[in-house]
C-alpha cells in the first residue's frame, strides 16, 4: 500500500534527515482553528522529548523543530526542556496500543527548574504524529501532576494504530 503524502513528509523528517520540512509542517499546523480562550491563555508549547540515542542518530528532535516554528508563528514561547525522558523506550511503531502504554509508562519527568512556570498554565504538547496518544497522555499526566492546569495537544498527523477500523 503506498504511503500518503503526509506520511511521506513525516517519514522524511524522522528517518531521512529532512529537518527543513518542519517549517512547512508548522505552517500548516498553525492554520488550525482553536477556541478563542485557548488562543488567549496558551502559555507555552512543549515538544515531546526524543530519546537521547534517537536524537544523536537524527541530529535533532523533530517535535522540537515543529514547536519552534509554531512558537514563532503563534508568538508563544517554547519550553523545550520542561519534560525529560527518565529512560530510553523502544520504538512504538510496531507495538499494540496496550504495549505502547506499557512502553512509555513512567518514562517522563518535569525538570525541576521549569516546574514553577507550569503552575496553573495552559500548555500545548507538540508532536509530529499521534497514533494511540500513549506518549502524549503520559507527558500530559506528568505536566498535570507538576501543576499545569490545562494540556492541549497539537500534531501534524494521525497514524493508524493496530486495531483501528479503516
Amino acid at each position: 500500500m503506498p504511503l500518503e503524502p503526509a506520511s511521506n513528509i513525516v517519514h522524511a523528517l524522522k528517518y531521512e534527515g529532512w529537518a527543513a520540512v518542519a517549517t512547512e509542517m508548522a505552517v500548516r499546523m498553525a492554520r488550525l482553528s482553536w477556541p478563542r480562550d485557548v488562543v488567549e491563555e496558551r502559555a507555552a508549547l512543549v515538544p515531546i522529548p526524543l530519546a537521547s540515542a534517537r536524537k544523536r542518530q537524527r541530529g535533532y528532535n523533530q517535535s522540537a523543530l515543529i514547536a519552534r516554528e509554531l512558537g514563532a508563528l503563534w508568538r508563544v514561547p517554547v519550553w523545550e526542556h520542561v519534560i525529560a525522558r527518565t529512560r530510553e523506550t523502544s520504538s512504538q511503531t510496531r507495538l499494540t496500543p496496550e504495549q505502547r502504554l506499557d512502553n512509555v509508562a513512567g518514562s517522563f519527568c518535569v525538570m525541576g527548574e521549569k516546574h514553577g512556570g507550569l503552575r496553573g498554565a495552559h500548555v500545548l504538547l507538540v508532536d509530529d504524529v499521534v497514533t494511540t496518544a500513549a506518549t502524549l497522555n503520559t507527558c500530559a499526566k506528568t505536566l498535570y501532576e507538576s501543576g499545569a492546569r490545562i494540556i492541549s495537544y497539537v500534531t501534524f498527523g494521525r497514524a493508524h494504530a493496530s486495531g483501528d477500523r479503516l
